[in-house]
């Protein structure tokens, strides 16, 4: 049973997000964007509430702008998504999820060392450029859960 309902447009979107946000960072860093994704449609709490299907993931708006840079700066999110990040997706969708991001609902990529928290929420590790953080204890259940 997959983590998040889906059908072959939220593949697609998520797919070009995956790519768009780490394809310098090979298959596994695409994996590890495509958690962040899967855990914001899965978590019910914090910034995410409103969020239920990859597409509102994606295209979701906080402070004025979109949480992912990519939707409006990336020429590579406009492109169309290859087959073979359809199938990073897919996994991510069914249940592929692993440390640092098995939990994390927020990654960036800093100009230096990741820092111990990011929007007051802990750092769980690094993967090349990115630097992953999942929320503190007790304040999102759901993504541990989901």
């Amino acid at each position: 049973m997959p983590r998040v309902k889906y059908r072959d447009s939220d593949v697609d979107v998520m797919a070009r997000m995956m790519r768009a946000e780490a394809e310098g960072e090979g298959k596994q860093g695409m994996l590890y964007v495509g958690n962040v994704i899967v855990n914001r449609a899965v978590a019910n709490c914090l910034d995410f509430r409103d969020v239920r299907t990859i597409n509102d993931v994606i295209f979701q708006v906080q402070g004025n702008n979109y949480s992912f840079e990519a939707v409006q700066k990336g020429n590579l999110f406009y492109q169309r998504a290859r087959e073979v990040e359809k199938k990073l997706a897919r996994q991510n969708l069914e249940n592929w999820r692993v440390h640092p991001a098995k939990y994390a609902l927020w990654y960036f990529n800093p100009f230096g060392p990741c820092p111990p928290t990011w929007y007051n929420q802990p750092f769980t590790g690094q993967f090349k450029q990115h630097c992953f953080y999942e929320p503190l204890p007790n304040t999102c259940d759901s993504v541990y859960n989901g």
